[in-house]
Parts: C-alpha cells; sequence; structure tokens
C-alpha cells in the first residue's frame, strides 16, 4: 500500500493541502513523480537521491512513483522534497509507517541532506493548524517566523539525518518554543517631525491622512521637503496589532523577505518606490504569483517620489487596489488575490523643470509641456487621493529656526485616539472589514458620518462651484470625518468641512 505523506502548496496567497503519495513497485531503478510538478519539482529526484545517500539512509532500487495530489492543482518550488523523501523512507520500511500520522512537511533538501530555508513557512504553519493537523516539520532555519503561531507542534529539523533519527524514536527534536509577542509593536526608528522646521499646514494635513488612513499628495518645488516630510510620516503611525503583524509578515514570508531571525514584522511597512518601477513590480505577478509592492505595503506606506515622472499605465495600476483594498492577479494557472490595504503617500513637482508657481524662481516651462507633464495623472486617479497639499519654498528664517514642530510622539497619541474611535464605530461590521475612515465603501458613508444642516450646506455650494465628482463627495466627507475624530466630535460640523475643502485645490490652480 502507497506511503502517504501531507504538505502544503502556496499559489500566491492561498494554501492548499497536497497529499504526497509513495508507491514503491517491481521493476527497473527510476523514479517518475506525476501531478504537475514544475521544473524544481522534477528536479527534486536528484536533490533527494543524494540526500537520502549522505544521510547514512539506503536510496530504494526499484521502480518508485509519486503522485502530488490533487492533479488538477500545478505544483511549484522545492517544499516538497522532504514530504518526497519521507514518503520512500517510510515505503521502503526505514522509517516506521505511522511516523507520520497527522503530521505535515514542508522543506528544501541539498545533496548533503541539510534542509534549506524556504519561503512561507509562516502561512503553511497557519494553515496546518487550521485544517487540523498537530505537527508540521520544517527546516530549522524558519524557526523564528514559526513562533508566531501556537496551539501546533512546530519541528524544525535542521538535516534529514537528525529528522530520521527523531522519527524512529532515538532522538526527540524539541518543539519550537512558541513566543509571546504582546498585542502592539511600535513603529521601528525613523524620521520625527520635530527635527523638520516649517511646513506646520502638511504636518497637518500628513497627521490627518494617518488618523483616517487617506492617501495623500505633496507638491512643491525641488528641495522643499516633500521627501522629508513623507519619510517622517512612520513615526506618527499607529503601532500595528498583533493580527496586521501576522497578515504583513505572512505577505513578506511568500516573498522570500524576512531574514534568518526576523520572527515578525512589529511596524508599519514603508515602501518608497522608485520612478522607473514597472507595472508588475508594483501589482506583482510572474508565472507563480508572488507579491508586488502595493502587498509589501499592506497596513504600512507606499511612497511614490517624483509621482509625475511614473508611466500612466504604471500609476492606473494602483486605481483597483486603492478602491478595493486588495489586488487580483490573473494568470493562466489561476487567480491570487493579495491584500493591499495600504496608505499612499505621492510627491511630485508642479511642472518638468520643477518651479511652476514658485515666487522665487520662474518657470520655463511651455504650457505644452506643462499640460504634457500633468497629463501622466488621470483624473480616475487623482480622484482616488483623498488629500492634496503645497509645501513650499521655507525662506530662511524658518529653515534656521532652533525650536521646532510638536513632537511626532504627541501626534501620534492624536492619531490613535481618532483610530480607535473609528474601530468603536465600525465594530459592527465585518471582522475583517475596514476600520478606518479612509477605507471604508461609499455606501457607508452616509450612514456613519453625521452632517449638521449647515456643513451639508457649505459641501453643497462646494460641490457645485467646483463640479466635483461623487467619488471627490465621499472623500470630502470622509477626511471631514476624520478631522471631527480628531476633535472628539460627533457630528461634522461647518469648519470640518472647510479644512477638508482646503486639502482638495484643483492640481492646475494649487499653486496660483
Amino acid at each position: 500500500m502507497p506511503s502517504k505523506i501531507f504538505s502544503v502548496s502556496i499559489f500566491g496567497f492561498e494554501c492548499r493541502r497536497v497529499e504526497v503519495e509513495v508507491d514503491i513497485l517491481n521493476g527497473l531503478a527510476s523514479i517518475t513523480i506525476v501531478g504537475l510538478g514544475d521544473a524544481s519539482v522534477q528536479e527534486s529526484k536528484e536533490r533527494i537521491r543524494s540526500a537520502i545517500k549522505n544521510s547514512g539512509a539506503e536510496y530504494p532500487r526499484r521502480k518508485k512513483t509519486i503522485n502530488l495530489a490533487p492533479a488538477d492543482l500545478k505544483k511549484h518550488g522545492p517544499m516538497f522534497d522532504l514530504p518526497i523523501a519521507l514518503g520512500l523512507l517510510m515505503q521502503s520500511s526505514q522509517l516506521p509507517s505511522n511516523c507520520m500520522d497527522n503530521t505535515m512537511a514542508v522543506g528544501e533538501l541539498s545533496l548533503s541532506g541539510e534542509l534549506r530555508r524556504i519561503p512561507g513557512v509562516l502561512p503553511a504553519v497557519s494553515y496546518a493548524k487550521q485544517i487540523g493537523f498537530s505537527s508540521i516539520i520544517i527546516p530549522e532555519e524558519n524557526s523564528a517566523e514559526a513562533s508566531i503561531i501556537s496551539g501546533i507542534n512546530v519541528i524544525p529539523a535542521p538535516d534529514l539525518a537528525t529528522l530520521i533519527s527523531h522519527l524512529r524514536g532515538e532522538h526527540k527534536i524539541p518543539f519550537v518554543k512558541t513566543e509571546n509577542y504582546g498585542e502592539t509593536f511600535t513603529p521601528a526608528d525613523c524620521w520625527h517631525f520635530e527635527d523638520i522646521r516649517g511646513h506646520e499646514n502638511s504636518k497637518r494635513a500628513l497627521t490627518i491622512a494617518a488618523a483616517g488612513q487617506h492617501n495623500i499628495l505633496l507638491f512643491g518645488p525641488p528641495g522643499s521637503g516633500k521627501t522629508l516630510l513623507a519619510r517622517s510620516f512612520r513615526s506618527i503611525l499607529p503601532p500595528l496589532s498583533f493580527e496586521e503583524a501576522i497578515e504583513v509578515t505572512k505577505i513578506y514570508s511568500i516573498a522570500g523577505r524576512l531574514s534568518t531571525n526576523e520572527a515578525l514584522i512589529c511596524s508599519p511597512p514603508f515602501r518608497p518606490i522608485h520612478h522607473t518601477a514597472s507595472a508588475v513590480s508594483l501589482v506583482g505577478g510572474g508565472s507563480i504569483p508572488r507579491p508586488g509592492e502595493i502587498s509589501l505595503a499592506h497596513h504600512g506606506v507606499l511612497f511614490l517620489d517624483e509621482l509625475l515622472e511614473f508611466q500612466r499605465g504604471t500609476l492606473d495600476c494602483l486605481r483597483q487596489p486603492l478602491e478595493d483594498g486588495h489586488i487580483s492577479v490573473t494568470r493562466i494557472a489561476g487567480t491570487s488575490k493579495f491584500p493591499a490595504q495600504f496608505t499612499l503617500i505621492a510627491a511630485t513637482n508642479p511642472c518638468a523643470c520643477g518651479y511652476f508657481g514658485d515666487p522665487v524662481k520662474a518657470c520655463i516651462c511651455t504650457p505644452t509641456r506643462l499640460e504634457q507633464y500633468r497629463k501622466k495623472l488621470s483624473g480616475p486617479l487623482l480622484d482616488r487621493i483623498d488629500l492634496m497639499c503645497y509645501v513650499p519654498r521655507l525662506p530662511f528664517d524658518k529653515i534656521n529656526q532652533l525650536v521646532g514642530s510638536e513632537p511626532s510622539e504627541l501626534l501620534q497619541k492624536r492619531v490613535m485616539v481618532a483610530r480607535q474611535l473609528q474601530r468603536e464605530r465600525y465594530s459592527d461590521g465585518e471582522k475583517s472589514g475596514p476600520r478606518t475612515n479612509g477605507k471604508i465603501a461609499s455606501t457607508e458613508i452616509r450612514k456613519r458620518c453625521g452632517v449638521s444642516d449647515e456643513a451639508m450646506r457649505l459641501l453643497k455650494d462646494a460641490f457645485l462651484k467646483f463640479h466635483y465628482s461623487g467619488r471627490a463627495y465621499h472623500s470630502i466627507l470622509k477626511v471631514s470625518r476624520t478631522i471631527a475624530d480628531m476633535e472628539n466630535s460627533k457630528e461634522i460640523l461647518p469648519q470640518h468641512i472647510a479644512e477638508a475643502l482646503q486639502y482638495r485645490p484643483r492640481f492646475e490652480n494649487a499653486n496660483e
């Protein structure tokens, strides 16, 4: 009767159980792997042969057939090396037939029998626990990330020889000790607002963006401080909760971005993107879908510097994830959905030379060149940006002043108070749904955002005067609700609408 070992296949952000069936038959020595495995799976034959021989075990010299079920699911990567090797040893009676009961196995084998680090161990361990397995065998180098998950026995094997001894009951491998990481985490060291002189209006806009998870565009002449302000934004973000940290770490685990000693991504990610980045690098994909930059920025910040230097097609790829909070990558093998709940911060010069509207240096751009430059930012994408803030050139007195502004620590506390109000407001919704003003659905706006009659009249006048779209209308309400939350106001008042309107200038006249 064939031996059966359970493993896991990761396609995009989804895990699927794989049954590794091994049978040894009479016939000439050969090995066949069926079940829609890619090249790396087929190459495992040679790795497994050497690993078993160099681990002191005997490689079966008869006809061997390995089936990876379900047969219609494409398998990829070297993570099936270990379960195939264990199945061969069990089928040849070198391991007890019941040694892998209720146990899953993943891992890549070297020719010497060592188990090498693989991507995706954290989601694999989480999935094994979810579907009811009591134990899982992983490479020892992946122990740190596996220590996050409690309620399942994680066996960190350094090599095949040690694992064989463990499964025979000769020398037990200690389970990975589950670490207690608490409930929240503090952002890592970064720039702070108190280190930046002036720009109080920009800091206010960034604080509102952090409080409600609103997307924001900073624009102004070169050297005015846009990039520094954006990089300081992380210092006022609320700490990640434990659940959020696990979500982020799963994405980095699948992408192979975790270091050996890194168990958990403890602070909100900050992903600065160069303007030469391709659409695929942002969205993710490949023949085997991998998360792109917008998913690596999940629960954090995606920073696009020199926004109008990006290709327009690349920027338009952001429209769907900004609206839905996830990105769907469709390939021949299937469709993968990656989470993408991020805050977009963009910075740009107002024109190609950078000095349109600058009071000191004259702009040399022609009207045609100016129009071509700004056409890279489409109207639908601009509508998805809730706040736009002009960052002016600072005078000498401002740059030279010794006293800074309010510290980031104080602003962070205000942001956390506003976020807590939003969590309480949206706590009756879906657990996995958005819990901030900037990310809630448009259908929820009027239901959740109480507006005074005077404030609504002000919004109506602005809507008629500036010909705002429906999306801009909802965006103004969301920003107003966040400003009201920062003042602990139950109702949106005229001053909240007025401030929100200040952050929605028409881009073409913003500097005038």
